[in-house]
């Protein structure tokens, strides 16, 4: 038989599944999984349930319903003052992995390089080499994550067309300051380059940090794409509604990679997102309030467990270092043995490398889950940290 792709036919098993599989196994409280374990906003629920039952339901304009474009263009301008054309310049995708396989495709021909930061979402590397383009990774260090530029200005080349930037960042919960992505935007200027910029987590902000996306800086509004996310904003990872916001001349091609891909996203869905994205301020406050609270609860039981829990400012997910409870093995391993002995599932933060030398010392744990599950699975956990100094 002849080969098949090779990009996908070489992709194993992801670590999700693995875990996943081995906490149900074991009957592990699963912190792996990146999704929360509630249902999402009532009135969005009910706006998409009476759009059900009201219709249409039949196919929607290819680029999303006006509602919904326009939804996506006011947010733009109400979150962070950036002028959209929603009829020329916003697209809905069935979720933000298919909007960034329509921007990469998009932009990408065969020999182009992708600049990519490491740890990262483990989709990035795959759709750039299934464009015929490379991925060059960037490795970020723990515990900051800060951008080494000296590194990023050694990765651009004469191949260089993209620099693809995940911000809040899965898996480190870092949110990049405006002075790093100011000198990241002069460097993608300076060489003529695009961006892609993955935002889904853009409401998920804590601490005072602030979320800055690289299209609002100089040099950027023509040459930036912006990905952002309903499942993310409204805690409906099952909906996979996302959107794309970009220059016309850009979006007008990432709009034919779309038609070829999904075509379009379920109408209702999208007609409640447009609902959503009109809430009121204190809808989008509060989800960024009650997630830090949950970081604040999970990273206290870690700590009392005998992890080092390192910062974070966004995101789902905090990652914490094992060393300190005299585990040696990898990261990989530690995973295993909780799950099996302290029934807790977790990532390990090895899995988000492709390109780079990865550290082995660090797991990442996801807390948008109900108050007691986090507390549960702390106690398992010091449990466990006790047992192993008995």
């Amino acid at each position: 038989m002849r080969a098949l792709n090779g990009t996908f036919s070489a992709l194993g098993t992801t670590v999700f599944t693995v875990m996943s599989a081995l906490a149900v196994e074991h009957g592990a409280i699963n912190l792996g999984q990146g999704f929360p374990d509630d249902e999402g906003p009532d009135d969005v629920r009910e706006a998409a349930a009476k759009a059900i039952v009201e219709g249409p339901n039949q196919y929607p304009p290819m680029m999303g319903l006006p509602a919904l474009r326009q939804a996506v263009a006011e947010a733009n301008r109400r979150f962070y003052g950036l002028e959209v054309d929603w009829q020329k310049e916003v697209m809905v995708t069935s979720g933000a992995t298919e909007a960034l396989a329509d921007c990469l495709m998009a932009l990408l021909n065969p020999g182009d390089e992708a600049i990519i930061f490491e740890p990262a979402y483990d989709s990035y590397k795959p759709i750039i080499e299934a464009s015929g383009a490379k991925a060059v990774a960037v490795p970020l260090s723990p515990p900051d994550w800060s951008l080494p530029f000296e590194r990023i200005e050694a990765a651009f080349t004469p191949r260089t067309k993209l620099v693809l930037l995940n911000s809040p960042m899965n898996p480190v919960g870092k949110v990049f300051s405006r002075a790093e992505l100011t000198r990241l935007a002069e460097l993608i200027v300076a060489h003529d380059a695009y961006a892609i910029c993955d935002e889904v987590y853009e409401h998920l902000v804590f601490s005072g940090h602030e979320h800055v996306p690289l299209m609002t800086l100089p040099g950027m509004r023509e040459r930036t794409l912006r990905i952002g996310s309903a499942g993310k904003t409204f805690s409906l990872t099952g909906w996979k509604v996302g959107y794309v916001t970009g220059p016309a001349a850009l979006m007008e091609v990432v709009g034919k990679t779309h038609q070829f891909i999904t075509f379009t996203t379920p109408p209702a869905l999208q007609s409640a997102i447009a609902y959503g994205l009109r809430k009121d301020d204190s809808y989008f406050s509060g989800l960024a309030s009650s997630l830090e609270a949950k970081r604040d609860l999970l990273s206290a039981g870690l700590r009392e467990a005998g992890f080092a829990v390192l910062p974070a400012d966004g995101t789902y997910f905090v990652s914490a270092d094992f060393r300190p409870l005299g585990f040696k093995g990898t990261d990989s391993e530690f995973c295993r043995e909780i799950t099996i002995k302290a029934k807790v599932a977790a990532i390990p933060l090895s899995a988000f490398y492709a390109l780079s030398e990865a550290p082995h010392h660090l797991v990442r744990f996801c807390f948008c889950k109900q108050d007691a599950i986090l507390i549960e699975a702390s106690n398992r956990l010091k449990a466990y940290a006790k047992d192993r100094q008995a």
